[in-house]
């Protein structure tokens, strides 16, 4: 699917702005709010989401959670066409599996290894939006 960026949800921009900053938890929260109403596009945001906890996860050190989530994520994305709301997913997924492979190759994930954060994926789109929202704007006051 082309990408119009007249057409991006300000929420998918801004939970975007949040992932690019290593604001996993928040970006995953805003992407809610896009999953809970969408339509044939529900299975990307909830890649997108799960993503986002993936590498929450990781950060964390629950190696066993960043596994799962990360594979479903690739799963629900590979659903969507190579280039899906801007997001070229061949270039995210090798991002994402640079930043996995450690975790990915110990016989036990339960075991934390810790993130490399040179190694942390980001989001661009293509074509970029004419302009970015400010997340805060999304995201609840206690947060």
């Amino acid at each position: 699917m082309d990408a119009d960026p007249a057409q991006y949800d300000s929420r998918y921009l801004a939970g975007v702005v949040l992932f690019n900053r290593g604001d996993f938890f928040e970006a995953h929260e805003v992407w809610e709010l896009i999953w809970m109403e969408a339509g044939p596009d529900k299975k990307f945001y909830q890649a997108l989401i799960q993503a986002a906890v993936a590498l929450c996860h990781f950060c964390n050190g629950n190696g066993r959670g960043a596994i799962k989530l990360y594979r479903s994520s690739r799963e629900y994305m590979g659903r969507y066409d190579a280039r899906f709301l801007g997001l070229d997913q061949t270039v995210f997924w090798q991002q994402m599996d640079c930043c996995f492979a450690d975790l990915l190759a110990m016989p036990d994930p339960t075991r934390a290894v810790p993130i490399r954060e040179e190694l942390i994926p980001t989001i661009t789109l293509t074509p970029a939006p004419d302009a970015w929202p400010d997340p805060q704007t999304y995201l609840d006051e206690d947060e």
